[in-house]
């Protein structure tokens, strides 16, 4: 038997609550991680997983070795990483996980310039506007916004994200200048599903004062990519992160609304597992990443 492989097996078995997200990870077939986890019980003389029809939950010796487990592999992994990085080499495979405005707009790109110094590097970037558990989807890095509630999460921040509200030359000339906060009860709001409340409201700063208005949105949307769309063809107003619309200010494609008011900006983080001994090639990106996080416009450090 294979006890790393089989060890690795029922971690991943623990973690994702099925032999298929196991498999899946592992990307091996699902006989081969059920092989593995009959193996590491025989070999224990112990069951260690509880089965049922929609998922598998460690025994009391199940956890107890799922607990030592997860830290020696990732210690063995770190060790082994460590000797080829005083080789002289970063490698390995980082999955990370980013919102999608960001991810598209500039973490994309900056990964390619990582993979550049270091060809060996291999990335899973995955972009949505979701929170997600780092240890149960196995995640190396997450870049999350808002307040970091879980003890377990080891946070370093990244700064503020900027809004701003925007609209067309287009749709001012047909809906008339908006010169007061109050106007934009009455005008057509383009925005984010994160941005607003529940109740469609909009917390606008001005020095320290803040003032929450309800707005009446034309359209919400997960995507960046459609939000800046529907500015541009003149939808409405849109509160919009600022590093998404540099270019087009710039270009008068879209031009401030209220520029005295900015949107209540949002903290941002690059998260990992504490759990995790921190591999050579995630404390190398991460050290990469975070002076270029923070040299974004829009992000006030």
């Amino acid at each position: 038997m294979d006890i790393n492989a089989a060890l690795r097996a029922f971690v991943r078995t623990v973690e994702k609550g099925s032999v298929t997200g196991a498999a899946r990870d592992l990307a091996i077939s699902q006989p081969a991680v059920t092989k593995h986890l009959r193996n590491l019980e025989r070999h224990l003389n112990a069951r260690l997983l509880e089965r049922s029809s929609r998922s598998m939950r460690p025994t009391a010796h199940g956890m107890t070795l799922y607990e030592a487990s997860r830290n020696a592999l990732a210690s063995i992994d770190a060790a082994i990483e460590g000797v080829r990085r005083d080789m002289g080499e970063i490698e390995g495979n980082l999955r990370v996980h980013a919102p999608s405005c960001l991810g598209a707009q500039h973490l994309h790109g900056m990964i390619m310039q990582f993979q550049d110094e270091h060809p060996a590097v291999t990335v899973d970037l995955i972009l949505d506007n979701r929170t997600v558990d780092l240890v149960y989807e196995n995640f190396d890095l997450a870049v999350c916004y808002g307040r970091i509630d879980n003890q377990e999460i080891i946070a370093r921040r990244i700064g503020w994200i900027q809004r701003i509200l925007v609209a067309s030359p287009e749709y001012l000339k047909r809906a008339g200048p908006i010169e007061t906060v109050e106007q934009l009860v009455g005008s057509d709001i383009v925005a984010t599903t994160v941005i607003l409340s529940p109740r469609d409201s909009l917390i606008l700063c001005k020095g320290e004062l803040t003032t929450e208005i309800t707005v009446r949105p034309v359209l919400k949307t997960n995507s960046a990519n459609v939000l800046t769309s529907s500015l541009l063809a003149g939808r409405g107003i849109g509160p919009v992160q600022v590093n998404l619309v540099t270019k087009e200010l710039a270009d008068g494609l879209l031009v401030r609304v209220l520029p005295d008011y900015t949107v209540k900006p949002t903290e941002a983080f690059l998260t990992y597992p504490s759990t995790k001994f921190m591999r050579p090639v995630v404390r190398a990106f991460t050290d990469f990443i975070i002076p270029k996080l923070r040299a974004i416009d829009g992000i006030k450090v």
